[in-house]
């Protein structure tokens, strides 16, 4: 635990105190713990971008990996073997597995560095981690995002934007993805999940709620770039396609043509 607290908690918890004191220092700006917040998960972010970019690259490889694993239980007769070429095939592939490891550990350290954030930390029990050098802080901090949001407590408004923004990034996420999708996909990402995390998380703080929002968000332009970069790439590809097409007609109708003395 001592690890965690000094290699991983302690760096973020004092980049949020920077995040916050940076916005006390700018003039007719109030000090405002959500914006630090938010300020803190792009920074997050941005440290995971190298991790989500090599896990849209590896998409097809995990598509392929499930469709080989749903194929294999659907066609064994034995559990044994089914499980013996179930471990060769992950085996083969192991450098999917292992991002995808990496990226689940990471995801679960950050929920407890936030978990710890807003339930102890801004509340003052472990002011005695700021770091020597930080600026000297002013107390208490302002937990009230925006002017109406408690960091502190649970809110049903930030609630509910946290699952619209999760069934926009589904949505996002259906249309970005190359692969035919099934009605239970459908069901599970576009219904289940919004209506789901309304009620798992309706009774954290709004701090956390905030920072998935802005995690989601940072997701929802991410996919869209890769979106409007396919798109763009098809229509220039359609065009140049074209222009080949009528490149290549001008010079069948040049060469039928009689010539001219």
């Amino acid at each position: 635990m001592s690890f965690f607290i000094t290699w991983f908690y302690q760096p973020f918890f004092n980049l949020l105190i920077a995040f916050y004191v940076l916005l006390e220092r700018i003039p007719n700006v109030p000090a405002d713990m959500g914006l630090a917040v938010i300020f803190l998960t792009l920074v997050i972010r941005i440290l995971m971008l190298p991790l989500s970019i090599a896990s849209t690259r590896s998409r097809d490889e995990r598509h392929k990996i499930e469709e080989a694993i749903l194929e294999i239980k659907k066609s064994s007769t034995s559990p044994y073997l089914a499980k013996t070429k179930i471990k060769k095939i992950m085996g083969t592939n192991r450098r999917v597995v292992i991002s995808e490891a990496i990226n689940f550990v990471i995801q679960v350290a950050i929920f407890f560095i936030l978990y710890r954030i807003f339930t102890t930390g801004i509340e003052g029990e472990d002011f005695d981690l700021i770091y020597p050098f930080m600026p000297e802080v002013n107390l208490p901090f302002n937990l009230i995002f925006l002017g109406k949001f408690d960091l502190s407590h649970p809110n049903w408004i930030l609630n509910l934007t946290q699952s619209l923004t999760i069934l926009a990034v589904e949505i996002l996420s259906l249309i970005d993805t190359p692969y035919p999708v099934s009605r239970s996909e459908f069901v599970r990402y576009i219904i289940i999940l919004p209506v789901a995390s309304f009620f798992l998380f309706m009774f954290l703080p709004a701090g956390k709620k905030l920072f998935v929002i802005a995690t989601l968000w940072f997701s929802f332009f991410f996919i869209l770039s890769s979106v409007l970069t396919r798109w763009f790439s098809n229509m220039f590809e359609k065009i140049d396609r074209q222009s080949v097409k009528k490149i290549d007609e001008i010079v069948v109708a040049g060469e039928k043509s009689p010539e001219i003395e």
